[in-house]
């Protein structure tokens, strides 16, 4: 290993980078939107999707970030290199492994909702690597909002937190992401988005960088092009990267592989631009490595050194994906053999850090673990849309040894409720061995936090929906992990078991649908041990779904009573994954999800 020649470190002006964070759903990314606009990333006549950098089918239609995005926003002659983070609790692997390539963070706060959990999960993340945030209060042009409150919540937050007087000095801006305005104070007029771009570039540190020194580069995200193949997304840490050079990866064990720079790119708007070179505190991507790895560095080939690797929170939930067995299996999918499943999981945590697979022991089973039941849910859509068919087992929590204690994850549960409603929330929540920490009554509402063990939410949401007439508001987030709470109640419906196999008819739907919530409408395929809907009470009914109305000498079987069917209750993957117990499984085709029994034969599951 060569010797580095010593260089000074000199501020790059010209440059400033920080990630946008906030809890779900505070206007992280239509913020996004409007500094593109300010700063004139579009044309005039240029068509914009709202929500521009949530680019997925998944996000779109959720309205939720699910990956992390960077962009570049020109303003006054300087980059700023803006990363938009997701809002959700269980995408926090995107989050930690994006400050890394920051130097301070744009803190996001709902002017009505203030401080939520996920606010506190990110916050602390961004106070742990030492960045500086630029307080935004979002959403004032609302008339129930409440700035000078939500102001002091942030400040009690960073304080519980244990921020540096440094930190707690921070910049305040108030905007309407919407209108696209801002301002430094609440009783200045509204403007364009000056105030926040002047804000950024008064507090925002100006990297200092080391451009004299050998390359070095680390790998934060991974993306596929069609055309180059795998890209690899992070920051100069060091020196300069040539498109065309030789360089070298070092992986976690410390092998080293030579590689050359096929292409480089950098963001300018929401356009990927090509690339001669990147400098050190630059955002690059670059290909011509398939093997490459989060995490793995990339260095002049005459000083392989690599920087400390990413660490993110282990995940807190496991579930099992295993091979389709049920009588309709390889009709709908077009990926069913468990070593397409395997490799489609292998390829999976390539590119995300927070999701595990372990061995089972089982060639047709596969343990994966997350953080959530949403992030475990996203992967499975995602799986579906391409193809996958496969089943998944009820998921379970991660226990783990907390100084020699058995503990479980915890969650902090922030609910908003109707004051009618508090009183049920209250009770099913004991049930479920949570402990209220906090109540707060606001004009006939309720907030009320709690922490609850995370296998005590399994299947609440439904729940809390039915109980607060859909009109309550649920956020969670990880807590971290607690002694073990006790044993909790299982589900106290029974399932309703389809018997036979054939074609669910309207006479029997009818017949059955007074004792049970249904799952199939008339029409549809099922098959023996099928779970077709779920009992009022407690036990499993086995049902013949597929019988006939059968003609006889006093009357013709197309006639018949006045037969009204009950729209059945369709299931999607979180709801599906909630409602299932040990016994049962969620089968995953590209055209269906059913629920199943794992031993489907009636008579085998009494022995």
């Amino acid at each position: 290993m060569g010797c580095i020649a010593v260089s000074t470190p000199a501020p790059r002006n010209d440059l400033r980078n920080l990630a946008i964070i906030a809890h779900v759903d505070h206007g992280k990314t239509t913020l996004v939107d409007a500094m593109l606009r300010f700063s004139g990333s579009f044309r005039e006549n240029q068509q914009v999707a709202d929500r521009v950098m949530d680019s997925g089918d998944l996000e779109r239609e959720r309205g939720i970030t699910i990956q992390s995005k960077s962009t570049t926003v020109d303003y006054a002659g300087t980059h700023i290199q803006l990363v938009d983070t997701p809002g959700h609790a269980d995408f926090g692997g995107e989050v930690e492994r994006v400050l890394g390539m920051v130097d301070a963070v744009l803190l996001l706060v709902d002017a009505v909702e203030g401080v939520m959990p996920q606010t506190r999960f990110v916050l602390r993340k961004a106070l742990e690597h030492g960045l500086s945030p630029v307080l935004v209060v979002n959403k004032i042009d609302r008339p129930e909002q409440r700035a000078e409150a939500v102001l002091d919540e942030v400040f009690d937050l960073l304080v519980e937190l244990g921020a540096t007087d440094e930190q707690l000095d921070f910049p305040i801006v108030y905007t309407s992401a919407k209108d696209g305005t801002a301002r430094c104070e609440m009783a200045d007029p509204p403007s364009d988005l000056k105030p926040l771009m002047e804000a950024i570039l008064e507090h925002v540190p100006v990297p200092v960088v080391d451009l004299e020194g050998p390359a070095q580069f680390q790998a934060v995200t991974l993306a596929y092009d069609d055309f180059v193949g795998r890209l690899v997304i992070g920051r100069v840490n060091r020196g300069v990267l040539v498109r065309g050079a030789q360089v070298v990866r070092v992986s976690e064990q410390g092998e080293t592989e030579r590689f050359r720079i096929t292409k480089l790119f950098g963001t300018r708007g929401i356009q990927r631009v090509e690339l001669e070179e990147a400098r050190a505190g630059d955002i690059a991507i670059l290909a011509g490595v398939d093997s490459i790895e989060i995490g793995d560095t990339v260095c002049d080939p005459a000083h392989p050194e690599s920087l400390p690797r990413i660490a993110v929170d282990p995940p807190t939930i496991r579930v099992h994906f295993s091979v389709n067995t049920s009588p309709f299996a390889g009709q709908e999918g077009k990926f069913v053999t468990s070593r397409q499943i395997d490799d489609r999981l292998q390829r999976e945590i390539l590119g995300n850090v927070s999701i595990k697979i372990e061995d089972t022991g089982k060639r047709d089973t596969f343990s994966v673990a997350g953080r959530g039941e949403l992030q475990i849910a996203v992967l499975i859509e995602t799986m579906r849309r391409e193809g996958y068919e496969f089943a998944v087992s009820r998921p379970e929590i991660i226990q783990r040894e907390v100084d020699g204690v058995k503990s479980e994850p915890v969650e902090d549960v922030s609910i908003d409720v109707p004051e009618a409603y508090a009183g049920s929330v209250m009770e099913k929540l004991a049930v479920r061995k949570g402990r209220m920490t906090h109540m707060h009554n606001q004009e006939g509402r309720i907030q009320l936090e709690f922490v609850v063990p995370s296998r005590g939410l399994f299947g609440y949401r439904s729940e809390f929906l039915s109980d607060t007439r859909g009109d309550g508001i649920l956020y969670r987030t990880v807590r971290g992990y607690e002694a073990w709470a006790g044993d909790l109640e299982g589900r106290k419906e029974g399932a309703v078991v389809c018997t036979e196999q054939g074609q669910s008819t309207p006479h029997a739907i009818f017949k059955i649908q007074e004792r049970a919530n249904l799952f199939v409408s008339p029409g549809e395929r099922l098959y023996e041990g099928q779970v077709v809907g779920e009992s009022r009470r407690p036990g499993d009914l086995n049902v013949n779904l597929c019988r006939a109305k059968k003609l006889d000498n006093m009357r013709a079987s197309g006639k018949d009573d006045n037969v009204i069917i009950t729209p059945a209750r369709k299931h999607t993957i979180e709801s599906a994954l909630e409602w299932i117990e040990d016994n049962e499984l969620l089968e995953v085709t590209p055209e269906n999800l059913r629920l199943r029994k794992k031993v489907l034969s009636r008579s085998h599951r009494k022995r």
